[in-house]
């Protein structure tokens, strides 16, 4: 071990008459040991946030989307199909519709989104049927079937809510609802809504408060009869393998398909959502790390009290030939195991604490009466949390970092002492 890691943890062990001093550094440990747990968890839920909220919003749509930058929708649907399916990296892709409409149901109503979906095509790439409570996606394959049928025809079409658009509305399974269309129809009365009655075939909920409340789901040809689409479809949904590659795949796509075909991937489609998300950690990480540097204070104020106490030995070191760089080691290793101790400290309290989040915040919650996080502000019916091992490394470092900077002062001050003014009045 070298001299000056040994004099710096004999300063830090405490003697009767420097109580304060260890004091002040038990202070400058807990300081930054709160700060490294406060940054830790914070940015564990910021991550798990972003996650949570990225799985259910592509759980519940797709990866990429194509559509005609005309407005005007697709009709060679299959041929569309075989060519992105062709792609390297694509894993499905399958036809939608979507429009807005008035749902009604005794005296409520609400304006709703409905989309057209095949869930035969979609193979199981969508969370739609995971997401199922009540009922079942069984009668969008038989609508598909009957409508292939040589005069076949579906009477009655089915439709899946959300569950808080059920609960909104009082609609339960088995309910028949009506739907007005944007669309209107010329009859000799002149211009009337359209609309046409469903039967609920079940509920769905996807965690995320947004959908539950304003999405409906039917089958592709009752879309097509219901907004008079024929055989044209809104768009195209892709599935990629790796969603992080939806932005390159995408391109792909748009240079294969060319004009009138735009596709947009999940990336660019929700881009101000996750920028707001990512500007959001970024202020924390920032805000957080204030804790760490008054921590960091606590330190300076700490060595400069060792500096004063230690004058006298200062001095006999630097008479014995200490130079200047081994006092500034030894005042430095100071405030690098302070950091390091309270780093330490603060990540397994960190790592300790993210595990249970949620049973400390419901007890919060049974306590005050309080429901901390409602599910129709925040998206989300929990809290959600994820340690990412790369930003606890660097909160780990820049703690480090602060506490060894914020000690470097008080020890060249200490390695400027003269040894003559240290040993004038002994």
């Amino acid at each position: 071990m070298a001299y000056e890691l040994f004099v710096s943890l004999r300063h830090l062990r405490a003697k009767r008459t420097q109580k304060f001093i260890s004091l002040n550094t038990w202070i400058s440990i807990g300081g930054v040991a709160l700060g490294v747990m406060a940054l830790i968890v914070v940015i564990a839920v910021m991550s798990g946030f972003g996650k949570d909220l990225r799985d259910k919003i592509l759980g519940t749509t797709s990866h990429a989307v194509i559509t005609n930058i005309n407005r005007t929708g697709i009709t060679d649907v299959d041929t569309v199909i075989r060519l992105v399916t062709d792609i390297p990296g694509v894993v499905g892709a399958a036809p939608f519709i979507m429009s807005q409409v008035m749902l009604t149901h005794g005296e409520s109503a609400s304006g709703v989104v409905l989309r057209g979906v095949d869930v035969v095509r979609e193979n199981g790439e969508s969370d739609l049927e995971k997401n199922i409570i009540q009922g079942s996606l069984d009668f969008i394959e038989k609508e598909k079937k009957l409508s292939q049928e040589k005069g076949g025809g579906i009477k009655r079409a089915g439709v899946i809510l959300g569950k808080e658009l059920a609960r909104r509305s009082g609609i339960r399974t088995g309910d028949v609802i009506s739907m007005v269309s944007p669309s209107s129809r010329i009859t000799p009365m002149g211009l009337i809504p359209k609309m046409k009655v469903f039967k609920v075939e079940g509920i769905f909920e996807s965690g995320m408060y947004e959908y539950d409340s304003n999405l409906a789901f039917i089958s592709i040809p009752a879309a097509q009869s219901f907004f008079s689409m024929k055989d044209k479809v809104s768009g195209i949904e892709v599935w990629v393998k790796d969603i992080e590659q939806a932005a390159r795949i995408g391109t792909e796509i748009q240079e294969k398909l060319g004009f009138p075909f735009f596709v947009r991937d999940w990336m660019r489609m929700n881009k101000n959502l996750f920028s707001a998300l990512r500007l959001e950690k970024i202020v924390m990480f920032v805000i957080l790390i204030l804790i760490i540097l008054v921590a960091a204070f606590n330190i300076v104020s700490t060595l400069f009290m060792v500096v004063m106490e230690k004058t006298k030995e200062i001095a006999i070191m630097k008479s014995m030939g200490a130079t200047r760089t081994s006092i500034i080691k030894i005042f430095s290793f100071q405030g690098l195991i302070i950091g390091f101790t309270g780093t330490v400290v603060g990540c397994i309290g960190g790592f300790t604490i993210v595990p249970y989040l949620n049973e400390i915040v419901g007890f919060i919650e049974r306590v005050f009466g309080i429901t901390a996080f409602p599910s129709d502000v925040y998206y989300l019916d929990k809290l959600p949390s994820e340690i990412q091992y790369l930003d606890s490394f660097l909160i780990v470092i820049f703690s480090i970092l602060i506490c060894f900077i914020a000690s470097l002062y008080p020890a060249w001050r200490a390695s400027r002492l003269n040894p003559v003014e240290g040993l004038r009045y002994e």
